[in-house]
């Protein structure tokens, strides 16, 4: 065991549960071969590697002496893995009850079936619907559960049939999937897949309707498909997006949600041109992400919307430039607006799910070419009203659904933007917590603090 201060703890918990574990502090490229005698070699089989935090490439090859040389970037390796096929016992967050804080329990975890895959979550984080669905207000409520969508991990193992994924495949569960065979995963304007689409009420997997997490014989539900709110969870294949391995899964575990919905909402949908005026409704997560899709294609004017002044600061770190709180003014947002741009502007994204907000932000774009796109979701009884006129003045109205990505398909595009630096993700993350200690990313969520807080798994 190679190990260093920074994680000799989590070196050797992994060790016990594992096998080798080599660990490195430093995240530059270091070579390092291991002689191994035959003896030594032919007590330890190594079939796989799973990356646990990992920055760059790995490369390793076995010569005719039985030396191994590798090139490490990251933290530590697990070089074997006895779990394949097999229940696995880990730790999860698990929901008891509405509202009240989340327990840690051991877990048994089933392993994949026909068309699923299993993954070891490193790191998640903490979305407004799992709070939403946590509270349980205005939905049918489903306990005891595991909660978490957005997560970044590395494939365990694979059922039947799975064909894209393998173990050791770095890879960020989805809440909604892609199947690859309806007619929405075969056309190119859709990602709205048959099978897959996000079903908040199902808590059991689409192959058998069985739960694959129980405590002593007892049942635990899932949530939307991924309830990554545990060290290992069972998925289906085609919520599954395979990542780029270099790409550091802490960062780019945010994609699993809320920011791609933000972000291709307005990238995919609004498409705004170079120096273009954008209206951002919202200044949440999603807003925000909208704002960052925004300054990446280059609008001039991004005019955040939000009845919440003390979350303009912050918004200037997404592009937003200029600012307008409905509160402040004695006459509708959008004349406002109409009034600061010469008639509107060029494109809108409202991120709230108010349905005044929709109405305003369709109200507030240009005629003749102004695009208007709804993210947020109203309630059920909300009825959107205008004039038809300002349809027929050629105002345009749409809506979008996860920022109308494909997760397979289009999520491996998305995280190499973060990694060429085109989008910046950092200033998105506000706070990080131990899996220990996961209830405090609620409290930061509920006080209004936080924009995403990471929860560390292994710890």
């Amino acid at each position: 065991v190679l190990c260093t201060e920074r994680n000799h703890g989590a070196a050797w918990k992994l060790l016990n549960q594992s096998g080798i574990v080599i660990c490195l502090q430093n995240p530059s490229v270091v070579s390092l071969s291991l002689s191994l005698t035959f003896f030594a070699f032919s007590l330890i089989t190594i079939n796989k590697i799973f990356t646990l935090s990992f920055h760059h490439t790995i490369q390793y090859h076995l010569s005719t002496h039985s030396s191994i040389s590798f090139v490490l970037t990251n933290y530590y390796f697990i070089m074997s893995s006895s779990t394949v096929g097999q229940v696995i016992k880990c730790k999860a967050a698990v929901s008891w009850e509405a509202g009240k804080p989340l327990v840690i329990e051991e877990v048994e975890v089933a392993p994949p079936q026909a068309g699923e895959v299993r993954l070891k979550i490193l790191y998640t984080s903490l979305c407004h619907t799992d709070v939403y669905f946590w509270e349980a207000k205005g939905q049918t409520p489903l306990f005891p559960r595991i909660f978490g969508h957005e997560a970044g991990g590395i494939v365990e193992s694979v059922g039947e049939g799975v064909t894209h994924l393998k173990p050791g495949d770095h890879a960020l569960p989805v809440f909604t999937g892609e199947c690859g065979e309806c007619p929405h995963c075969k056309s190119e304007e859709s990602n709205m897949c048959d099978l897959l689409r996000i079903n908040t009420d199902r808590g059991v997997m689409i192959h058998d309707s069985q739960t694959r997490f129980s405590i002593k014989g007892q049942p635990i539900y899932h949530f939307v498909g991924t309830s990554t709110f545990s060290e290992y969870t069972v998925v289906h294949a085609g919520c599954v997006a395979k990542v780029n391995p270099a790409a550091p899964l802490d960062k780019i575990c945010v994609l699993s949600c809320g920011i791609c919905t933000g972000l291709g909402a307005t990238i995919n949908v609004a498409k705004p041109k170079p120096g273009s005026s954008v209206a951002i409704f919202g200044l949440g997560a999603v807003g925000l992400a909208a704002a960052e899709g925004a300054r990446i294609s280059g609008a001039s004017r991004i005019i955040g919307v939000d009845l919440v002044s003390s979350r303009f600061e912050e918004a200037k770190k997404f592009g937003v430039n200029e600012f307008v709180n409905p509160k402040d003014h004695d006459k509708p947002v959008q004349e406002v607006i109409a009034a600061m741009t010469n008639g509107g502007v060029d494109r809108a994204v409202e991120c709230t799910g108010s349905i005044q907000a929709m109405i305003s932000a369709f109200e507030c774009v240009h005629d003749g070419w102004g695009v208007a796109v709804l993210v947020g979701v109203p309630n059920k009884d909300d009825a959107f009203k205008t004039h038809p006129v300002n349809f027929l003045n050629e105002r345009t109205l749409k809506g979008t659904f996860y920022g109308n990505y494909k997760p397979r398909t289009d999520l491996p595009s998305v995280v190499e933007k973060y990694m060429n630096g085109e989008l910046e993700l950092e200033k998105f993350i506000t706070h990080t917590v131990p899996f220990s200690e996961i209830n405090k990313a609620f409290d930061y969520m509920l006080k209004g603090e936080s924009i995403r807080c990471i929860i560390r798994m292994g710890e």
